[in-house]
């Protein structure tokens, strides 16, 4: 598999290199230089899940990696369900949360981690990542205790769900967590000054865990195969999918899965009030504005890293720019949303409630839809009880979080001080 700098085309890098790299230079993500069709998606939709996915990571990786060890780092990362519910005839909500931290980031994150721990073998890695709610767990459980590997994750104090921050700010050990005084932002250009920083890089051997490392987005296309794999046969023939949209690389995975053969037509990247995508698909002006809090915070981004590889597709016709959606969901009717979903008998966390809503307003009535729900409600615990006026019940890896201390150290947007407590912990 061979992959380019979208900011440099010069720097072009196969996948092995791509994800110890992780960024590339000029803070450019890699993406591949070729995305062929897949010969026979009928016969791969009648696959198990694990075995359909090694199977679609094998055609996108190339021979880079034998297949009986992809297969096996699978099985191992996926190893918990995907389900697709049914909320009405014509509409299902594809459940990302059945994973060890109750959201879709646990499969990037558990196969970068076997990624990870196949390539560098006996080297020092340092993982650093920014998180505006559910990397940070995904990445932490996947990289706990992991020999060789610390992780270092930055989030933006207090903006994001106490149950988020928990899952992974109280697990010490090889796992390092930085309460940063911003936004979402604020942390993610951390994370890129740190990847220009050569003294960081050589000393820590620095990698990140963002969906910016191409490992975590090739592992999130499988599960959109296996979305339609659950479909009945005669609903996969023209499917608009719905995705939750911060940093935009859920949508991209999406993207990428339409590219090689899934029957997805259609893509609705839906956001919350922080809209530089649809205002830039409107106007064709980008023009990031400053990060507005909101009850889906996972999406409060301003500045989607993700977004130069789906430019690039729909720029390159791979996918239709006519068939490509992008619409923001204000806060009010975020929660008129949660409401009515859950008249209907489905539960929707903010996240969830948005893609709903950008299905519904994009959708042809004649089609099937699918929206995705990227965490457990609970993880929301707070405002979906608000908003619902009820009670969610709490799992308990959850419960058992929330019980324990939280062992994040305050740090302000400064990368001098942030490196200096980096070294001061790792050297």
């Amino acid at each position: 598999m061979q992959l380019v700098n979208l900011k440099d085309e010069h720097q072009k890098v196969s996948f092995t290199e791509a994800v110890k790299t992780g960024l590339g230079r000029n803070q450019g993500v890699f993406f591949p230089t070729d995305l062929t069709r897949l010969a026979d998606v009928d016969a791969l939709l009648d696959l198990p899940f694990v075995e359909r996915s090694a199977q679609i990571l094998a055609h996108l990786i190339g021979d880079e990696l034998p297949k009986d060890t992809l297969t096996e780092m699978v099985q191992r990362a996926f190893n918990f369900p995907v389900k697709l519910a049914k909320v009405d005839e014509k509409n299902y909500c594809l459940e990302l949360f059945h994973g060890p931290t109750l959201a879709f980031k646990d499969f990037g994150g558990r196969f970068m981690a076997e990624c990870i721990g196949l390539f560098n073998q006996d080297e020092r890695v340092t993982i650093l990542t920014a998180t505006s709610g559910d990397t940070g767990a995904a990445v932490a459980h996947a990289f706990y205790n992991k020999p060789n590997v610390d992780v270092v994750i930055l989030y933006p104090e207090g903006k994001i769900s106490l149950a988020q921050q928990k899952l992974f700010t109280t697990l010490g050990g090889n796992i390092h967590c930085y309460a940063v005084e911003g936004s979402f932002d604020d942390c993610q250009s951390l994370v890129k000054q740190a990847f220009l920083d050569d003294e960081v890089k050589q000393k820590l051997g620095l990698n990140s865990a963002n969906s910016i490392n191409i490992s975590r987005l090739l592992a999130q296309v499988c599960y959109y195969f296996e979305a339609l794999a659950q479909l009945p046969k005669e609903q996969r023939t023209d499917v608009h999918v719905s995705v939750p949209s911060g940093n935009f690389g859920n949508v991209c995975a999406a993207m990428i899965a339409s590219v090689i053969g899934l029957p997805v037509s259609k893509l609705s990247a839906t956001t919350n009030q922080n809209d530089t995508v649809p205002r830039y698909i409107e106007s064709g002006e980008w023009s990031p504005n400053e990060t507005i809090e909101s009850l889906s915070n996972a999406m409060d981004v301003s500045k989607p890293n993700n977004w130069p590889r789906v430019q690039s597709m729909l720029d390159n016709g791979q996918f239709n720019k006519r068939e490509f959606y992008s619409r923001c969901v204000g806060e009010q009717r975020t929660q008129e949303v949660m409401r009515e979903v859950a008249a209907g008998g489905y539960i929707a966390e903010p996240h969830t409630a948005i893609a709903y809503e950008g299905l519904t307003l994009d959708k042809a009535p004649h089609s099937t839809g699918i929206f995705l729900a990227t965490a457990h409600p609970a993880k929301f615990k707070e405002s979906v009880e608000q908003v619902l006026a009820q009670q969610i019940e709490m799992p308990d890896v959850l419960q058992q979080a929330l019980n324990k201390t939280c062992l994040a150290q305050p740090m302000t947007a400064d990368y001098d001080k942030l490196k200096a407590a980096i070294f001061s912990k790792l050297l």
